[in-house]
């Protein structure tokens, strides 16, 4: 095997995938990268058994070949490697020869056989979306924020991609929050899966300025993301997702419009109090016309500010500030609608104008 490029490129597409393959003990060659030469196209790639980072390289020479070498040694070596060098590699009896300019290095290499053989998505059969890279980036993080790390509850450890009134929706919840957001409207097909969180965020940061469109394609038990010259593929959660749309509240009868900025701002000072007890902060409407953010801490003190607004219906509620902030930090317009009611039920937080994400929060006991 052989191939010739640029340290750029090679230290780029290493680092995208090298992030998967460490610290395996029990199967050491899951801590390598498979690089594979077959007709001109140079493919590296990684997996953990659960999701598989694969990268096309563009090179300027190659022979074929294939062979497995530890990612995390080579990913150092070429990154250390001055930007400007074209980097030669060349591998014969499992030795991986690196040399650039006056850099030379051999790295053990071990046989491609013992490398896991990669799922594949069905191409017939699978069902596909497309999407702009800056709108599933957005997207996928607002929503991320309420997933949950609990393995006792997998449901719950990833996001759910599911049809509502022909739109592809994603939510995801930790029991305490959910957000869902509107992701891709007017479409056909119907797909009710959950995604892996730890895949989405691999995904995120495979994501660079040069990138325009996100091909994703669900088939049987599989995902796979398409981003120019990277493609991730993950398994998804076998479990059932809650029916979540039955927990987004009706007949909440206060409804504010809340300058954002001021809402962080009033929360924040609010959680430098809140902190010896566990972050719980008191919203209240109050007439006439003001809404008021507030913690109570005997050891610290007391914060109480307030925000102009027109209120309607009094009430107060009970809130994490950590969650209200995460909230408040992924909606971008300069007005929100903080919703809630008298009685103990969920939060709604939204834009003002574009209501395609929702984000609900629990409040705590009063």
């Amino acid at each position: 095997m052989e191939i010739e490029v640029t340290q750029s490129k090679l230290s780029k597409a290493l680092n995208n995938i090298s992030r998967i393959a460490v610290g395996r003990v029990t199967l050491p060659v899951l801590n390598n990268v498979l690089i594979r030469v077959d007709n001109k196209k140079v493919s590296l790639v990684t997996t953990n058994l659960d999701m598989a980072i694969i990268d096309f390289l563009p090179v300027s020479e190659s022979k074929d070949g294939v062979i497995t070498v530890p990612a995390k040694l080579l990913a150092e070596f070429v990154g250390n490697l001055p930007k400007s060098e074209k980097i030669k590699i060349t591998s014969k009896d499992n030795k991986v020869t690196i040399s650039a300019g006056k850099y030379t290095s051999t790295i053990n290499g071990s046989p491609a056989d013992d490398f896991p053989e990669l799922p594949e998505i069905n191409e017939k059969k699978a069902v596909v979306f497309k999407i702009g890279v800056d709108e599933f980036k957005n997207g996928i993080s607002s929503v991320i924020i309420a997933s949950s790390n609990d393995l006792t509850r997998p449901a719950l450890t990833g996001v759910y991609f599911n049809m509502a009134e022909e739109t592809l929706c994603i939510a995801a919840t930790d029991g305490y929050r959910l957000a869902e957001k509107k992701l891709i409207k007017n479409v056909k097909s119907e797909i009710n899966v959950i995604v892996p969180t730890s895949s989405l965020q691999e995904v995120l940061r495979a994501i660079n300025e040069d990138m325009e469109e996100v091909e994703i394609a669900f088939n049987d038990d599989l995902v796979r993301f398409r981003l120019g010259e990277v493609e991730i593929i993950s398994k998804l959660i076998d479990a059932s997702f809650p029916d979540y749309r039955r927990l987004i509240p009706k007949d909440n009868n206060i409804k504010l419009s809340l300058s954002r900025e001021e809402l962080i701002r009033v929360t924040k000072l609010a959680a430098l109090f809140a902190r010896s007890v566990s972050g719980s902060i008191v919203c209240e409407s109050k007439k006439p016309d003001i809404f008021s953010v507030k913690s109570i801490a005997s050891e610290l003190g007391e914060n109480d500010s307030s925000i102009e607004t027109i209120v309607e219906e009094e009430g107060k509620v009970n809130l994490n500030s950590r969650f209200l902030l995460d909230a408040l930090n992924v909606l971008d317009e300069k007005d929100i609608i903080f919703e809630f009611s008298a009685k103990i039920t969920p939060v709604i937080l939204r834009n003002k104008k574009n209501q395609d994400y929702t984000h609900i929060i629990m409040p705590l006991n009063q």
